[in-house]
């Protein structure tokens, strides 16, 4: 990374043209700024109108959710870039139309794509765009960005056609020592099992990330590991404090939803313009959304016990440190999804690496809010998010500590991969 950071370096001391440097922590600058470009405001609003059209209308499952989001995210994008200019972009490729409304592009392009994939809520869509259009001035520039909005869209919906969504695929496994089995109250099988064998946005393949795996169950690692989850992540008679108890339902939120909201913030607040947040949008949408698929497909692969069932089970895996306690329950429900990755791991730290690139790594400076607990919490670390939402799934009794920090470490490689290989700018 440093050594690529250099060779762009030089050449924009030899040459003057481009000084789109890609070095983590700090986004590049635009080779072309526009004058005067719109503010991001219809970037903020449309990202509110999503979350409500795929959760609340809809009721999509959070892991599957990642990819919608991320499609309404690009296409927006490549709809704004290609009135605006400066980056790349990342579907759809059109000559520059300079005369169109840049925010008449981004909102007809996020109201195609969730239309097209959320006919039930079309309805309630329409009379969202209808509003904004109505706030718009009649004319060519009007006219323009519908076009390029609705031309970026269905770009975006071509691109992910066969793509591997909603592919029928069922986890079937030999039940044993440290493999997964569905998890009580509702025994349930694996939720959205084909996720992890969907085509990534950015990432080659969902493969392409190495892991190491889950700890072995006969050695120390495991133990100390199931010893924690034990201790601090039971329903009755936990060694979590109040402190504890309170961060881990905090964390028992919708992480997509709450990164996303928590960027719209931030970007409103450092008043960036609308090239600048379509896009600080789409990094943080494609990176969760192939973390995500490369998270479920570790799951998949490697279909590991949850602790409620590990800890039932002790006295079969093996290792004379860990004792069963079949009356051992979480502090919440268990998810109907194997233990290794964690899904929320892999979300954060895609979102972290993601904010660190953005706005720097000690100065992230973001607030989150959770419909569990009602209340908000500020973040100026990475790194101080990254610890707490390892420690909340553990204080929550859902993970070992190794699927947390493996998952992290996934999103953060996912996250990088995206930044430098996508939404670069333009340098022509």
């Amino acid at each position: 990374m440093i050594l690529l950071s250099r060779r762009f370096l030089a050449a924009a001391v030899v040459a003057t043209a481009c000084l789109a440097v890609q070095v983590a922590g700090s986004p590049p600058a635009a080779a072309h700024p526009a004058p005067h470009p719109p503010g991001v405001s219809v970037i903020t609003s449309w990202n509110a109108i999503a979350l409500r059209t795929v959760y609340a209308e809809n009721a999509t499952p959070i892991p599957s959710s990642s990819l919608y989001l991320a499609f309404v995210s690009t296409a927006v994008y490549d709809a704004v870039v290609t009135v605006e200019g400066r980056y790349q972009p990342f579907t759809y490729r059109a000559p520059q139309a300079r005369a169109a409304s840049s925010e008449v592009a981004a909102a007809t392009a996020a109201f195609t794509v969730l239309r097209h994939y959320f006919p039930a809520s079309t309805m309630a869509l329409e009379a969202d765009y209808a509003a904004f259009v109505a706030g718009r001035p009649a004319g060519h520039a009007t006219d323009a960005g519908m076009r390029v909005g609705r031309a970026a869209a269905e770009a975006t919906i071509a691109s992910r056609e066969g793509d591997g969504r909603n592919a029928e695929r069922v986890l079937t496994v030999t039940p044993g020592p440290g493999v997964w089995r569905p998890t009580p109250p509702a025994l349930a099988p694996m939720l959205v099992p084909w996720l992890g064998f969907v085509r990534p946005l950015v990432l080659r393949s969902p493969t392409q990330i190495r892991l190491p795996g889950p700890d072995r169950l006969t050695s120390r690692a495991y133990a100390r590991d199931f010893a924690e989850v034990k201790a601090y992540g039971a329903r009755q008679g936990s060694l979590r404090s109040a402190e504890q108890t309170e961060t881990a339902l905090f964390w028992n939120a919708n992480s997509v939803a709450q990164y996303r909201t928590a960027l719209a913030g931030a970007i409103t607040r450092r008043g960036m313009d609308i090239v600048q947040g379509a896009r600080a949008m789409a990094l943080l949408s494609t990176s969760t959304a192939d973390s995500v698929i490369a998270c479920w497909r570790a799951k998949y692969d490697f279909h590991y016990w949850r602790p409620v069932t590990a800890i039932a089970l002790a006295a079969t895996d093996g290792n004379p440190a860990t004792v069963a306690d079949p009356s051992w329950q979480p502090l919440v429900d268990t998810p109907p999804y194997p233990d290794y990755l964690s899904g929320h791991a892999c979300i954060t730290g895609a979102a972290t690496n993601t904010f660190s690139y953005l706005f720097g790594r000690h100065s992230i400076d973001v607030d989150i809010a959770s419909s569990v607990t009602g209340t908000t919490r500020h973040f100026d670390s990475a790194r101080a998010l990254d610890r707490e939402t390892i420690d909340a799934r553990i204080w929550l009794g859902l993970h070992f500590r190794r699927a947390m920090t493996d998952g992290n470490r996934l999103g953060h490689q996912a996250s990088a991969w995206t930044i430098r290989h996508a939404f670069r700018a333009d340098c022509r």
